[in-house]
């Protein structure tokens, strides 16, 4: 297999990965100069070679805009260098299966504290209630006017509910902010994979610009030497 020998690492390297330093743009160009200082425009690198030097831009990139790195935007360059996907694997996993039994209550008193049936329920137990009191028992049950007890339950009720429910509450808060990491995540990485598409695509274009060049160049060749031909054959 015919190979090439890299001026960075002088290692050898299909052909079919050989990259000119002049199809480079000046951004990445510069930044290979910085650490390589014999490099320069007639020297060749690898594709491999050259994603890593689009690898160290974006980084740059990344920090000259935030300032520093945090851990969700080491993982979103993390997952372009691996070539992955950002999915919910990378989120904790917030799922009923992972969930304490506690958690998993706490939700169900939460959805059926907070639904129609609950207040209907709720409403036919107090109706019931205070009719068995006031009618069939003619204030003399067990619970009489004002009814002592009723309020006593309700208020425990209450005053268990209220906590439950923010349990709830702070656990759906968790998973709205796990969700915002995501998009977040996923936008970024949308961000730069497009600025590394603008980078392959300008590469592209001086290339295809180069070997157009280098074509015209054969033809002006070919038809100064069938003028030269010519005019041989004139004489």
């Amino acid at each position: 297999m015919e190979t090439f020998k890299s001026n960075i690492s002088g290692s050898e390297f299909p052909i079919s990965e050989k990259i000119a330093a002049t199809n480079l743009r000046e951004t990445i160009y510069g930044m290979i100069t910085a650490e390589n200082h014999e490099f320069n425009r007639d020297s060749l690198l690898s594709v491999t070679e050259l994603n890593h030097f689009r690898q160290k831009y974006l980084e740059t990139y990344l920090i000259k805009e935030t300032g520093e790195l945090s851990q969700l935007e080491k993982e979103v360059l993390e997952s372009i260098t691996k070539k992955e996907l950002i999915t919910v694997g990378t989120i904790t996993d917030l799922d009923d299966a992972a969930n304490t039994p506690g958690q998993r209550l706490a939700d169900k008193v939460a959805s059926f504290g907070g639904s129609w049936k609950f207040i209907i329920l709720f409403s036919g137990i107090i109706f019931v209630w205070i009719t068995i009191n006031v009618i069939f028992l003619a204030d003399k049950g067990f619970d009489p006017y004002p009814f002592i007890l009723l309020n006593l339950i309700l208020s425990c009720l209450a005053a268990l509910q209220a906590p439950v429910i923010m349990m709830s509450q702070n656990r759906q808060e968790e998973k709205d902010r796990e969700r915002s990491q995501q998009d977040y995540m996923v936008n970024l990485k949308a961000e730069l994979e497009i600025r590394t598409l603008h980078e392959k695509l300008d590469h592209l274009i001086i290339h295809q610009q180069q070997e157009l060049l280098n074509i015209q160049q054969i033809q002006m060749e070919k038809m100064d030497n069938i003028m030269e031909q010519v005019k041989a054959l004139e004489k």
